[in-house]
């Protein structure tokens, strides 16, 4: 069975050949058995999403803000009024330890963008809050990255982009277990 992945048809049909491109072609000749319908898919993502981290990455330090300050604050700002939530709320949606949290939110609290507060629900415990000043910040930060990944996007026409996004709303993604690594001759049990 041929299976033509889409890097053939289009490198055939005229863009000029990317890094994936060439990632593939190095594959095919090496070790074509590894390439699957969602190899090319999974390595342009990669790249993608390496791209658009970068392109945070480089319009924060403008604002005087690290990835994680960024990400506590839009995910305040992002809650709607009165843009408060409790640590272990910030640190569950941001995939952060609940030390990483009072760390940054320690930083932030004394340049004056968040403030700790009793939880009207539990006096024992607390809640981070946006200051004014957070709450710009955050903005400017939000408009500041999503420019930036327009930026990212810049060469690729809006039909593209649209066609992308519905495409990878159409992927659906399944977790399967990681697979077993592989017994080497150490590790085999004798028979």
């Amino acid at each position: 069975m041929v299976v033509i992945y889409p890097a053939e048809v289009t490198a055939a049909s005229g863009p000029v050949p990317d890094p994936v491109d060439a990632l593939l072609s190095a594959w095919r000749t090496e070790l074509p058995d590894v390439l699957r319908p969602a190899t090319e898919l999974s390595k342009r993502i990669t790249q993608l999403a390496g791209a658009l981290d970068a392109a945070t990455r480089d319009v924060l330090p403008e604002l005087g803000l690290t990835v994680a300050e960024f990400d506590i604050l839009v995910a305040l700002r992002r809650s709607g009024e009165p843009y408060r939530m409790k640590p272990n709320e910030l640190a569950r949606s941001l995939l952060l330890s609940s030390g990483g949290i009072s760390n940054v939110v320690n930083h932030l609290t004394g340049r004056g963008l968040v403030l700790r507060e009793p939880s009207p629900d539990d006096g024992r415990s607390t809640m981070i809050r946006l200051t004014p000043e957070g709450v710009r910040t955050a903005e400017r930060a939000v408009r500041a990255n999503a420019d930036a990944h327009e930026a990212v996007f810049a060469e690729a026409s809006p039909t593209a982009v649209s066609a992308a996004t519905r495409a990878l709303r159409d992927v659906r993604i399944h977790r399967r277990p990681a697979p077993r690594p592989l017994r080497t001759g150490r590790n085999r049990s004798r028979s």
